[in-house]
């Protein structure tokens, strides 16, 4: 037996119809549902949902660092921050393998999760 792929990722939130605002409506991560009267919603980001919720106990808070794939790194982060979103810096190259080059950009959602935008471009 072996495990299979990452199905699900919990996250943490504060506020969940903040934070399904963010995710959906700026970041533009497809939004599954919400379950009523619960405090959580779900996205499919690619192969694996994401889970935001408010924890009902401390030892479920996460804190948690998601890596986006993008296909062009700076105008998926103008684009971002022309919705509002602030980067740290601009994309800049974090790994070079002699195949590809590994651009990141770093910015963090309202609870202070930190999100990277990344691209690996061919030489």
């Amino acid at each position: 037996m072996a495990l299979g792929p990452v199905g699900q990722v919990g996250i943490s939130v504060t506020d969940v119809d903040r934070s399904v605002a963010f995710y959906r409506d700026v970041l533009g991560v497809p939004f599954l549902f919400r379950v009523p009267d619960q405090p959580m919603a779900f996205f499919q980001a690619g192969e694996t949902r994401l889970y935001l919720g408010i924890p009902e106990t401390e030892e479920f808070r996460s804190k948690v660092t998601l890596y986006f794939r993008v296909e062009d790194i700076e105008a998926e982060q103008a684009r971002l921050t022309a919705a509002g979103v602030t980067f740290r810096g601009a994309p800049h190259i974090v790994h070079r393998d002699g195949t590809h080059d590994l651009w990141m950009s770093f910015c963090t959602d309202p609870d202070g999760h930190h999100l990277v935008l990344m691209e690996e471009r061919p030489v």
